[in-house]
């Protein structure tokens, strides 16, 4: 006869069981991620965090005067922080949920709402979790680069809603555009890291909020020198440190795709610093440090797009021709007469519209995506050139109807009273320095 604890033993069993069955499944769906490139991935969300905080706020932050150095410490630190809770609510499932139409991302991962530590649609050796927070500092660091146009004249309240709204309908979409399904990837057209995403489309918004809120009051005729040129230079060099996390880690695996975007990267970065400074010296007559830095983070841009398709010999020529075309880019604003702060447009818009294009030139199969017009496949370029058009056409008018909305409501711009006495007391009531 059986005892009460021999009766209760098959129940208790399949409790067990039963509990033990989700343990088993993840278990079963933690075999298929890759430990290595898990590692990879997440590392490189902290570098491209790290670009923005304190990479970006200190290359920013040292290039404005000392009356605004902590407002513009502020934009990047409070756009990361922003643009992570947006990205979770629904910023990743506006740019990477079902697609609707090639437009636009469904409303499947609301709240994040079924992505977890299992593998996603977009990679088979990561969760999905960890895709989903690389994306997200990418859509963080994207609208933080614009700030660099309407640097020292905006309204703090306007700037937080120009960014919600910027990362929510023009960053979202784009995202989707050539990574989610939409219509860039699905046409063929090659963007490795963010060329179109993230360098034309904050080049372009950064043009049209430089042109509706007009010239900081004395621009061009006062001189407004960088207060800090150090703060610049270490943040340029955060920014080149961080950018192989930005790059080698798109490969979204540890693997030879991702240590051919780390060399690249680097070597257009230097290549890029290099011919800035050859031009610099030659036309100007003197190399500058801000010029060798600025040419670094211009052929960081620059290389963006085609890290993981082009080689290194080629990633020198992409290079070379991005510091001399954004040294220029740079200079002819004065002659245009647009006040674009700190020169978004000349480094991320022309050269993120550059490295888009040079990207159809040398592209190589045998390194990644397809052949590109010098390995015998003109038929590249046109894709190429459509995603430049597209994203410029809609970055741009779309940062225009923002901004118009915003002035008609809450107004852009601080007054002439406030810009006088700078962002740190009028917008935040504090000072970056005692004396």
């Amino acid at each position: 006869m059986k005892t009460q604890r021999q009766r209760a033993m098959p129940w208790l069993a399949g409790l067990l069981a039963m509990a033990g069955a989700p343990s088993v499944v993840w278990a079963q769906e933690a075999a298929k991620v890759s430990a290595g490139d898990t590692a990879w991935v997440l590392t490189s969300s902290v570098l491209v965090l790290m670009m923005i905080v304190p990479g970006l706020a200190l290359f920013y932050g040292g290039l404005v005067r000392r009356k605004n150095v902590l407002g513009t410490l502020m934009q990047s630190f409070i756009l990361l922080a922003l643009i992570s809770v947006q990205w979770v609510l629904w910023g990743y499932s506006v740019a990477f949920g079902p697609d609707i139409g090639g437009f636009m991302g469904g409303l499947k991962y609301i709240g994040l709402s079924g992505v977890g530590p299992e593998p996603g649609p977009y990679s088979d050796t990561i969760p999905h979790l960890a895709f989903m927070i690389f994306q997200g500092m990418f859509a963080a660091i994207t609208p933080a680069l614009i700030t660099g146009a309407f640097a020292e004249r905006m309204k703090f309240s306007a700037f937080l809603w120009f960014g919600i709204l910027w990362s929510t309908v023009v960053y979202g979409p784009l995202a989707h555009w050539v990574w989610g399904g939409g219509w860039i990837g699905a046409m063929g057209a090659l963007d490795f890291a963010g060329g179109t995403v993230v360098h034309i489309s904050s080049g372009v918004s950064a043009l049209v909020c430089a042109l509706l809120l007009g010239r900081r009051r004395g621009w061009p005729n006062e001189h407004m020198p960088p207060h800090n040129l150090p703060f610049t230079v270490v943040g340029a060099a955060l920014l080149w440190v961080g950018w192989f996390g930005f790059n080698a880690g798109s490969a979204l695996a540890a693997d030879g795709a991702a240590a051919n975007a780390f060399v690249t990267t680097n070597t257009a970065a230097s290549a890029a610093a290099v011919g800035w400074m050859i031009v610099e010296w030659r036309h100007g007559g003197r190399p500058t440090m801000l010029g060798v830095a600025t040419g670094a983070v211009a052929g960081l841009v620059a290389i963006t797009p085609g890290a993981g398709f082009v080689s290194p010999v080629s990633a020198i020529v992409i290079g070379v021709v991005a510091g001399a075309i954004c040294y220029f880019a740079v200079v002819i604003k004065v002659r245009l007469g647009y006040d674009d702060s700190l020169d978004v447009v000349g480094v991320h818009g022309v050269g993120g519209t550059w490295g888009a294009l040079a990207t159809g030139l040398f592209a190589s199969a045998a390194i990644g995506g397809t052949n590109g017009l010098f390995a015998g496949n003109p038929a590249l370029m046109g894709p190429q050139i459509l995603s430049v058009l597209g994203t410029i056409v809609y970055a741009g008018g779309l940062s225009w109807i923002i901004l118009k909305i915003l002035d008609a409501t809450i107004g852009l711009r601080v007054s002439e009273e406030e810009e006088q006495m700078g962002l740190d007391l009028s917008q935040h009531n504090e000072a970056g320095y005692s004396t």
